[in-house]
Protein backbone atom coordinates (compact mmCIF):
# COMPACT_ATOMS: atom_id res chain seq x y z
CA UNK A 1 0.00 0.00 0.00
CA UNK A 2 2.69 2.19 0.77
CA UNK A 3 4.66 1.57 -2.30
CA UNK A 4 1.74 2.67 -4.33
CA UNK A 5 1.16 5.71 -3.19
CA UNK A 6 5.07 6.17 -3.50
CA UNK A 7 4.82 5.45 -6.98
CA UNK A 8 1.74 7.58 -7.28
CA UNK A 9 3.47 10.92 -5.79
CA UNK A 10 6.27 10.18 -8.01
CA UNK A 11 4.35 10.08 -10.93
CA UNK A 12 2.88 13.35 -9.91
CA UNK A 13 5.58 15.11 -9.09
CA UNK A 14 7.61 14.05 -12.52
CA UNK A 15 4.53 15.26 -14.41
CA UNK A 16 4.42 19.10 -12.54
CA UNK A 17 8.30 18.87 -13.11
CA UNK A 18 7.42 17.81 -16.98
CA UNK A 19 4.73 20.27 -17.43
CA UNK A 20 6.79 23.68 -15.02
CA UNK A 21 9.58 22.91 -17.72
CA UNK A 22 7.57 22.65 -20.97
CA UNK A 23 5.39 25.94 -19.94
CA UNK A 24 9.53 27.65 -19.09
CA UNK A 25 10.61 26.41 -22.19
CA UNK A 26 7.70 27.92 -24.04
CA UNK A 27 8.13 31.36 -22.12
CA UNK A 28 11.55 31.44 -23.27
CA UNK A 29 11.01 30.99 -26.71
CA UNK A 30 8.14 33.43 -26.81
CA UNK A 31 10.46 36.24 -25.73
CA UNK A 32 13.55 34.96 -27.99
CA UNK A 33 11.17 35.42 -30.83
CA UNK A 34 10.06 38.50 -29.62
CA UNK A 35 13.81 39.65 -29.05
CA UNK A 36 14.51 38.43 -32.10
CA UNK A 37 11.98 40.03 -34.39
CA UNK A 38 12.83 43.56 -33.20
CA UNK A 39 16.35 43.44 -33.49
CA UNK A 40 15.58 42.28 -36.93
CA UNK A 41 13.52 45.20 -37.45
CA UNK A 42 15.80 47.83 -35.34
CA UNK A 43 17.91 46.52 -38.40
CA UNK A 44 15.94 46.87 -41.64
CA UNK A 45 13.79 50.28 -40.51
CA UNK A 46 15.35 53.14 -42.06
CA UNK A 47 13.95 56.95 -42.06
CA UNK A 48 14.78 56.53 -46.27
CA UNK A 49 13.38 53.70 -47.61
CA UNK A 50 9.99 51.80 -47.18
CA UNK A 51 7.90 49.12 -48.94
CA UNK A 52 4.35 50.62 -49.44
CA UNK A 53 2.55 48.44 -50.67
CA UNK A 54 3.10 44.77 -52.71
CA UNK A 55 1.17 42.66 -55.73
CA UNK A 56 1.81 39.11 -55.83
CA UNK A 57 1.76 38.25 -59.63
CA UNK A 58 2.82 35.13 -59.67
CA UNK A 59 4.94 32.34 -56.67
CA UNK A 60 8.03 34.64 -57.32
CA UNK A 61 7.09 37.95 -59.03
CA UNK A 62 5.99 40.98 -57.50
CA UNK A 63 5.21 44.46 -57.88
CA UNK A 64 6.38 46.76 -55.62
CA UNK A 65 5.65 50.50 -54.68
CA UNK A 66 8.71 51.37 -52.76
CA UNK A 67 9.51 55.01 -51.08
CA UNK A 68 12.90 55.89 -51.62
CA UNK A 69 14.07 59.60 -49.81
CA UNK A 70 10.52 61.86 -51.52
CA UNK A 71 9.93 59.42 -54.42
CA UNK A 72 7.85 56.73 -54.82
CA UNK A 73 9.04 54.16 -57.29
CA UNK A 74 7.23 51.13 -58.55
CA UNK A 75 9.16 47.60 -59.53
CA UNK A 76 8.95 44.61 -60.56
CA UNK A 77 10.55 42.03 -58.08
CA UNK A 78 11.45 38.85 -59.63
CA UNK A 79 13.59 35.67 -58.61
CA UNK A 80 17.16 37.08 -60.24
CA UNK A 81 16.01 40.81 -60.75
CA UNK A 82 14.51 43.90 -59.91
CA UNK A 83 13.44 46.35 -62.58
CA UNK A 84 12.08 50.09 -62.13
CA UNK A 85 8.70 50.14 -63.79
CA UNK A 86 7.51 53.82 -63.23
CA UNK A 87 7.91 56.81 -60.71
CA UNK A 88 4.73 57.47 -58.99
CA UNK A 89 3.83 61.31 -58.16
CA UNK A 90 2.77 61.22 -54.64
CA UNK A 91 -0.57 62.57 -54.46
CA UNK A 92 -1.53 59.74 -57.42
CA UNK A 93 -1.29 56.93 -54.61
CA UNK A 94 -4.34 56.03 -51.94
CA UNK A 95 -3.32 55.60 -48.84
CA UNK A 96 -5.78 54.10 -45.91
CA UNK A 97 -5.80 55.47 -42.40
CA UNK A 98 -2.82 54.60 -40.47
CA UNK A 99 -2.50 51.19 -42.46
CA UNK A 100 1.67 52.28 -43.62
CA UNK A 101 2.78 52.62 -39.53
CA UNK A 102 0.09 50.03 -37.94
CA UNK A 103 1.44 46.45 -38.35
CA UNK A 104 -1.47 43.62 -36.91
CA UNK A 105 0.17 41.22 -33.66
CA UNK A 106 0.16 37.68 -34.24
CA UNK A 107 -2.27 37.66 -31.33
CA UNK A 108 -4.86 40.47 -33.19
CA UNK A 109 -4.16 37.98 -36.56
CA UNK A 110 -4.83 35.18 -34.88
CA UNK A 111 -8.49 36.35 -33.25
CA UNK A 112 -9.50 37.43 -36.98
CA UNK A 113 -8.37 34.27 -38.74
CA UNK A 114 -10.61 31.92 -35.55
CA UNK A 115 -13.38 34.46 -36.46
CA UNK A 116 -13.54 33.65 -39.73
CA UNK A 117 -13.52 36.84 -41.12
CA UNK A 118 -9.56 37.08 -41.77
CA UNK A 119 -10.53 38.15 -45.38
CA UNK A 120 -13.09 40.02 -45.48
CA UNK A 121 -10.77 42.23 -43.13
CA UNK A 122 -7.75 41.92 -45.32
CA UNK A 123 -9.28 42.66 -49.04
CA UNK A 124 -12.66 43.45 -48.56
CA UNK A 125 -13.70 39.56 -50.11
CA UNK A 126 -16.65 37.64 -48.48
CA UNK A 127 -15.31 34.33 -48.25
Amino acid sequence: MILAVSDRADSYIQFITILIIFVFVLALTYWVTKWTAGYQKSKTVGANMEMVEALRLTNNKYIQIIRIGKKYLAVAVCKDTVTMLAEIPEDELCFSEGEMSKVSSFRDILAKVQKGNFLEKEDGRDE
